[in-house]
């Protein structure tokens, strides 16, 4: 007897449906075809285990199973649900009429209960996409598969359940939340606010710039001055997702097994991803921690950082090698991981913000501690960043120590949501700006969002300087012998300073203020 069972396998950010032909026939072997890796291979022994603890009988046959299409790589243990759902309706102990409407994802544990796994997000898309009436998902799961609307997708505990409810026995109820009000009303609360930072006016204004323009910030200081309480709070002043945004970065983080359950006295909650990411690996990351990879390709640190913030703390700490693989990616704003038989891709469309202090012992240019290092030493530490990442790095943000005459004061400073509004209007203008343009006309893919990702042609187009401006330009270039990339990201810059005042031409103390973020292209920096 053949039976079809359906499920899907993720590979990047996309599924792709399997679907799983089980025959029984005279004989006593299991064959098990159609691509799989060692985690579907050992799902004979699972399965043959939760059978026997769930009360059913191990078919005394020679079962096949053929994972379709045979040519592509079946990963992870999410088909041993499906696998035996298909088993039973060989031997008629399933109802198999409402199979063929039905897709299913779990792991088995011996005991018969339902597992959660990785990727169910991008499976329920695909579901609806491809018209199945409902979705069996691990219960650990089900925040992420009700995401998707207009799909009945039920939630299990256990193998029985499953095999209750197609043969008509056990009543299941397809869960449902209110994606877009519980999306909504986590998108404002924030456990940090910029009121806390005391002093450094003009690092927060630097970061609202940031903010403002989507654009990548490093600031330079001793240690103490704040460089890691600010970047922490950057998330809160950033515009908020929005729907697609959100669902973006959810798959990833689906894909790679990070997202958790959100409970509260209301119940469950969607798991979409209300807030923008910020990441902040370790200086002992990996090339691979960072941008992705493995045997079985995974997102890395930029990728689970996508449309929010990668904050790399104690820059030359990492290792050389480790920071040029972030070259290619801040320009395209996505990573393609090859291997010999599969090459996935995913989005990458993040804001770096690094720090990191301006020489070995932290107190260079420090106004009350003497800096024990000697010019020689502090050109190396520098030398650790290589010139084309800092030229992808649009604000350089000095940093001074901050004095007590302003950790004392009591008053707080200005709150985050104060700053937020300036930044989402100046967003509104750059939004509006570029909503004439075709999709697929920014750096990366998709719509242009900000003045970070416009091409050449935009900044001809929407930052054109005046000649006063120019010449003030054309001095700073040849003065600090500024790079063709430094020279856009300062047109960048000045577009968004003027965005953030309302002005629609760039002029000149726009452009002056933006060659003033350009602190380390300055080459007497480190002999001062």
């Amino acid at each position: 007897m053949l039976v079809k069972t359906y499920s899907a396998s993720v590979q990047g950010l996309q599924a792709e449906q399997v679907t799983i032909e089980v025959n029984s026939s005279r004989g006593i072997r299991f064959i098990l075809v159609g691509l799989p890796d060692n985690a579907v291979k050992e799902s004979h022994e699972r399965i043959m285990a939760a059978l026997e603890n769930s009360g059913f009988d191990y078919p005394s046959r020679q079962i096949t199973i053929n994972l379709a299409p045979a040519g592509v790589r079946k990963v992870g243990s999410g088909f041993d649900l499906p696998m035996a759902i298909g088993i039973l309706a060989t031997s008629s102990k399933v109802d198999a009429s409402q199979l063929d409407k039905t897709m299913m994802v779990g792991e088995l544990s011996l005991d018969g209960s339902v597992q959660p796994v990785c990727g169910i997000l991008p499976i329920a898309i695909k579901a609806r996409a491809l018209g199945y009436e409902s979705l069996f998902v691990p219960q650990g799961n089900i925040q992420e598969a009700a995401v998707v609307n207009n799909l009945k997708v039920y939630g299990v505990k256990h193998l029985s359940q499953v095999v209750g409810f197609l043969n008509g026995t056990h009543q299941l109820t397809p869960t449902q939340i209110d994606t877009r009000k519980d999306f909504f009303d986590r998108q404002h609360t924030f456990e940090l606010d910029f009121a806390d930072v005391k002093g450094q006016d003009n690092v927060k204004h630097a970061m609202e710039i940031a903010a403002a323009g989507g654009h990548n910030l490093i600031m330079i200081g001793p240690p103490g001055s704040g460089k890691s309480m600010m970047a922490k709070r950057l998330p809160g002043i950033l515009p908020p997702l929005t729907l697609e945004e959100s669902l973006e970065t959810t798959q990833v983080h689906s894909v790679a097994g990070r997202l958790r359950p959100i409970e509260s006295d209301e119940g469950l909650h969607c798991s979409l991803i209300a807030q923008r990411p910020f990441r902040n690996p370790h200086h002992t990351a990996s090339q691979i921690a960072l941008v992705g990879g493995g045997s079985n390709p995974q997102p890395g640190e930029i990728s689970l950082a996508h449309n929010g913030v990668l904050f790399l703390d104690e820059l030359p700490e990492f290792q050389r090698s480790t920071l040029e693989v972030l070259r290619q990616p801040l320009e395209d704003h996505y990573i393609t991981i090859s291997r010999i038989k599969d090459s996935v891709q995913y989005p990458c469309n993040f804001m770096l913000i690094a720090s990191m202090n301006p020489c070995p012992c932290g107190y260079y240019n420090h106004p009350t501690k003497a800096c024990v290092c000697t010019p020689g030493q502090i050109v190396r530490y520098l030398n650790k960043i290589s010139g084309p990442l800092l030229d992808r790095i649009d604000i350089h943000c000095e940093i001074n120590a901050v004095p007590f005459a302003e950790l004392s004061k009591m008053q707080p400073g200005e709150s985050s949501a104060t700053i937020r509004e300036r930044v989402i209007r100046a967003r509104d203008i750059q939004t509006k700006r570029f909503s004439s343009l075709p999709t697929g006309e920014g750096v990366g893919r998709g719509r242009i969002h900000c003045n970070a990702q416009m091409t050449e042609k935009m900044l001809h187009q929407f930052a054109e300087p005046d000649a006063s401006s120019m010449d003030m330009l054309r001095m700073a270039m040849e003065r600090l012998k500024l790079s063709a990339r430094a020279y856009s990201r300062i047109l960048k810059v000045a577009r968004t300073i003027a965005d953030l005042e309302g002005s629609e031409k760039v002029q000149s103390h726009h452009i002056a203020e933006a060659i003033g973020y350009r602190s380390l292209d300055r080459s007497d920096w480190a002999e001062r």
